[in-house]
């Protein structure tokens, strides 16, 4: 026998068979969700190629990666609408709602024609699909870990929650077999042209195994406890918003737990796959494989810490991973330089790049409209190239009016002064250049992808591991951290909005502005200065204010 979560009712073994479905039920379905999920940040390439084709290359992944953000960004107001109801009406049916939503989204962007074929209409269309998914993912992820919380018994919410926490890795993993399966099957080829609506059409099999699999929970034991006493709340965001003493630990949560945990979580596991294809060339099928595996090698570790913070608390494992981030961050993706792609961290080294140019004649290298070709200046003609390229560069003023000059080691490459031309003479000069420098590259050791047999697979997946590691020491806790912060009767609001600030803002947006970032400087790490300020600001403000909460009990 163990002691029931409510200290008045002996719980026999077939009680805690019961607690195994509700942790089961609760995580499969998660697992599910978040596949759907990820699988436009694992198939951004090609969304961008087929619903942005009508911008320039830099720009259209940007756009792509904005489009995934746009899914973020929503999500706390799914956890404003979605935390009401869950409050109000239960945890249960809220769980049927958000999943029927995400996955009809899901597989409505597998059908949906393309730029080429609708023209402006087919990224408005995918752009509202996938607020819709974030609307459903903001209503979701609180109400498993509330859910979760309330079976589980005062000592192992953070091992029981832990098990939510595994659904995004596990959901992520998901998306990585089945877009490699689809890969290896179908060749780049007809993956490229149509086999990547396949991962998004099989999600309504997802979508029906998951419905029914959540119908088979009963209620949350605290929820029902409230609801037969009369003691639910009636106006769960004017409690959980509306008065400073629920508020002031709603934005503790947020500034002193949750945006550190964002920004590591998303730098582990998406910024890291986009760098490696987008930055260091690597083809997508390797970069999905190194990532999978280590995944899969850190994901226990979700469950190790949760059990850990049981032991010695939430605190110092989600604030020490945050502080680990930000001292790690720039020479673990240095090394991950090397391991990948060695001949361009040898160029790098023996040769590296400067733009000489005039600040005042340079481009902001991301145009939101999506029509700017940047060959206006003769510095946007240079900068515009090497942001395609993905090679490093460092910027040195130049006197107002002189034509912008690319130094690859010691040798020069002079921008053609686009002011000055039009026409076919502009195409021509602008094209010269581009050969110019793209041979001085190739001379200097700057490869255009990285060469698979030059890999260094076992670092690569060490380096993947080590952030992947971090990961799960900020996110294998916070579930329970944010449960136990918050009272019983508005809970599944009071956590789900923090929680979806932080992840859905401060992570979601992590790899859209750093690769904005990286595209107005020119260097591939300055996008790390995102994260690094991020984590290391939680880090302070967790220090200060943040309580520890793992002895607390959850039933009031």
């Amino acid at each position: 026998m163990v002691t029931d979560i409510e200290g008045d009712l002996p719980k026999h073994h077939g009680a805690t068979q019961n607690e195994k479905l509700v942790i089961a039920a609760s995580s499969l379905g998660t697992v599910f969700e978040w596949y759907d999920f990820y699988l436009y940040g694992l198939l951004a390439t090609y969304i961008s190629a087929q619903f942005f084709s009508g911008v320039n290359e830099t720009t259209g992944f940007i756009f792509a990666l904005a489009a995934f953000a746009a899914g973020f960004a929503v999500r706390p107001f799914g956890a404003i609408v979605f935390g009401r109801i869950g409050d109000m009406v239960g945890r249960k049916n809220t769980f049927l709602v958000t999943m029927g939503i995400m996955g009809l989204s899901t597989f409505a962007v597998g059908l949906l024609p393309s730029y080429a074929s609708i023209g402006m209409a087919a990224p408005i269309i995918l752009l509202v699909m996938r607020l819709a998914q974030g609307l459903a993912l903001g209503g979701e992820y609180g109400g498993a870990a509330t859910y979760v919380a309330e079976h589980a018994p005062e000592n192992k919410r953070g091992l029981y929650t832990s098990w939510i926490q595994t659904t995004a890795t596990f959901g992520l993993f998901a998306a990585l077999l089945v877009v490699i399966g689809f890969r290896f099957a179908l060749g780049e080829d007809a993956f490229a042209a149509w086999g990547w609506r396949l991962p998004f059409l099989i999600s309504i099999l997802l979508l029906g195994v998951s419905m029914w699999i959540r119908l088979q929970l009963n209620e949350s034991p605290v929820f029902q406890k409230m609801k037969d006493e009369g003691t639910t709340s009636k106006a769960p965001l004017t409690e959980a918003f509306g008065q400073w003493g629920n508020l002031r630990w709603v934005i503790i949560a947020l500034l002193g737990a949750v945006m550190g945990q964002a920004v590591v979580w998303y730098t582990g596991q998406f910024y890291a796959l986009f760098f490696l294809e987008k930055t260091m060339r690597m083809d997508g099928a390797t970069a999905n494989i190194l990532i999978a595996i280590a995944l899969a090698l850190a994901t226990p570790f979700f469950i190790f810490f949760g059990w850990l913070s049981d032991k010695i608390g939430r605190k110092p494992i989600i604030l020490g991973g945050c502080a680990l981030a930000a001292i790690s961050y720039f020479p673990l993706f240095a090394a991950l330089t090397t391991a990948a792609n060695p001949a361009l961290a040898a160029a790098q080294a023996s040769a590296p790049v400067t733009i000489v140019a005039h600040g005042g004649e340079c481009s902001f290298q991301f145009d939101p409209v999506g029509k700017n070709r940047f060959d206006q200046t003769s510095c946007d003609v240079a900068k515009a190239y090497m942001a395609k390229s993905g090679v490093s560069y460092a910027n040195v003023e130049a006197a107002a009016g002189s034509p912008a000059v690319v130094k690859v080691g010691s040798v020069s490459f002079t921008a053609p002064d686009a002011a000055t031309l039009v026409g076919p003479d502009k195409t021509a000069a602008i094209a010269a250049f581009q050969d110019a420098l793209k041979a001085g590259l190739a001379q200097a050791g700057y490869p255009e992808k990285a060469d698979n047999a030059r890999i260094d697979k076992v670092a690569v997946v060490a380096i993947l591991w080590a952030l992947a590691m971090l990961v799960t020491m900020v996110y294998g806790p916070i579930a329970a951290m944010l449960v136990e912060l918050f009272p019983s009767r508005i809970r599944y609001t009071s956590m789900s909005l923090p929680y979806h600030i932080g992840n859905g803002w401060f992570g979601g947006f992590l790899p859209t502005t750093a690769f904005a970032m990286v595209a107005a400087t020119g260097n591939i790490y300055y996008g790390l200065w995102y994260p690094v300020l991020i984590a290391a600001a939680t880090v302070v403000v967790g220090l200060l204010f943040l309580p520890e909460t793992f002895r607390r009990n959850i039933d009031e």
